[in-house]
Formats: C-alpha cells, structure tokens, sequence
C-alpha cells in the first residue's frame, strides 16, 4: 500500500462478501456502484469513499462501518 493517509485502513470487504456468500457483481447491484470501484475498495486502492457509498454497502451486507473498516497494526 503506498504511503498516503489510507495507510493503517483495511477495508475487509472480500472476507464479509466470502461470509454472506455474495459477488462483488451481486453487492455492485445492491448499492448501485460500479464493480471497478468496489474493487478498489475490496483492494486497498482507494483513496476516499463517500459516507452514502459506505452506508449503503453497509446495508447491504447487514454491517457496521467497524465490521468493514479495520485499523492495521
């Protein structure tokens, strides 16, 4: 991960998505955001997400921000 103000944020999208037995393609549907920039998300890649953004893929994985976010050590 590049050194920038993300650093230290795991987004555990890929490990809730395996849990609940849904796609990213399925989740991408549900919240009405591309897969691509799932992806990014799913990754590590991104740099920023919208608080709606969030709040819906928290809905749809029946979720707490916590649950998706996680600090690393």
């Amino acid at each position: 991960m590049p050194a920038d103000d993300a650093e230290g944020i795991h987004c555990r999208l890929d490990e809730l998505l395996e849990e609940r037995g849904m796609t990213l393609t399925e989740l991408s549907r549900q919240v009405g955001v591309s897969v691509v920039n799932l992806s990014v998300l799913k990754n590590d890649r991104a740099r920023a997400i919208r608080f709606s953004t969030l709040s819906a893929v928290c809905r749809a994985l029946n979720c707490e921000v916590g649950d998706l976010l996680a600090a690393c050590r």
